[in-house]
């Protein structure tokens, strides 16, 4: 489930309180469709008597951040690229590089997996 950069900035923000589905979509700035599918999806809420749909705001919070994609966190190495296509990070196959202007240059190759081609930029025919 692919959660809005908004959503993942927004929550921590909410209040350990109980937010009526209108509420919280208009606190995110999201529909309202799109929280109900996240409720029907796992999200954490509750029922009232009255079936009106309660989310508590830190309970929410924490799902969110359970939910979330990891960060990258090591840096890519000199073989290596980022596939748009894909959306991994992949092993160039035939890298070439290209002197751009001055330390600049550009890496080309291609994705193992898609067969698309890849641009990466780095300086002194290193990358990063």
């Amino acid at each position: 489930m692919k959660l809005p950069h908004s959503v993942i900035v927004k929550s921590p923000g909410l209040l350990p309180m109980l937010y009526k589905v209108s509420e919280l979509s208009r606190a995110l700035n999201i529909p309202d469709r799109t929280l109900r599918d996240w409720l029907e999806a796992g999200a954490p809420h509750q029922r009232d008597e009255n079936s009106h749909i309660w989310v508590n705001g830190k309970l929410f919070t924490q799902w969110v951040q359970n939910n979330r994609k990891p960060k990258r966190s090591a840096r890519l190495t000199d073989g290596q690229a980022y596939c748009l296509k894909c959306r991994t990070v992949v092993e160039l196959r035939m890298p070439e590089i290209i002197s751009i202007k001055g330390r600049l240059v550009n890496i080309k190759g291609t994705c193992p997996h898609c067969g698309k081609g890849i641009n990466r930029g780095g300086r002194d025919g290193k990358t990063g």
